[in-house]
């Protein structure tokens, strides 16, 4: 006769395996974001929508925190927003979920890059790469595993991101592409519709000078 293993240990250690990666990560579950980058680098970022910490979703879901605790994660998570000046607008909700408006302008050529949130907390970014001339976005990418036990835990990720640019884009993944003359004659609008966690990471490439020789 075949003896039969429970089964809840083994989500338990799905479960732990998750927090490992991403603890202390922040996840995007719904939001709209649009970036306006023009052909010599200047740009503008915006981001209006809902986060999770997904460690403290977890430990939430698990019952392993109490109430007290959780205000006092959720205290963190403001003072740490609260620090940036480009964040505003907090509001918790519940089981780890929070509302952020985030808005960021530069210039990418002299700063390099711009991440939201930060490197260690990575969302989307914009890099300038001086050797090649090129200036890149792109989002987070996670392995299939890793978003499939997000989804399997009740996390997933919807939204909209948009890229307003007059330069010449050299390579992009965007769902639709259109003239966006109300901007500029040479802009174009890029759209990316993210239905969940198994959409394609956006990605989109300009280039702003020639590589260096």
């Amino acid at each position: 006769m075949t003896k039969r293993f429970p089964m809840r240990p083994l989500k338990g250690l799905f479960a732990a395996a998750l927090v490992l990666v991403l603890s202390g990560c922040y996840m995007p579950i719904r939001f709209d974001a649009e970036i306006d980058i023009n052909r010599v680098g200047y740009y503008d970022f915006i981001f209006d929508g809902y986060l999770a910490k997904v460690e403290l979703y977890q430990d939430l879901k698990d019952r392993k925190i109490s109430r007290e605790e959780e205000l006092v994660q959720v205290s963190q998570i403001k003072d740490d927003f609260a620090r940036d000046s480009a964040a505003s607008d907090f509001k918790y909700y519940e089981k780890g979920h929070f509302h952020i408006t985030y808005k960021r302008a530069g210039d990418l050529l002299q700063a390099k890059t711009m991440t939201f949130y930060r490197r260690n907390e990575y969302i989307l970014g914009l890099s300038y790469n001086k050797n090649t001339g090129q200036i890149t976005m792109i989002g987070k990418s996670l392995a299939r595993d890793i978003k499939d036990r997000l989804r399997a835990a009740g996390l997933d990720t919807s939204g909209e991101l948009r890229v307003f640019s007059d330069a010449r884009v050299i390579s992009h993944n965007a769902a639709s592409v259109k003239p966006f003359r109300s901007k500029g004659p040479n802009y174009k609008l890029y759209t990316w519709k993210i239905p969940n966690l198994l959409a394609p990471t956006p990605i989109l490439k300009i280039q702003v000078h020639p590589p260096q020789s």
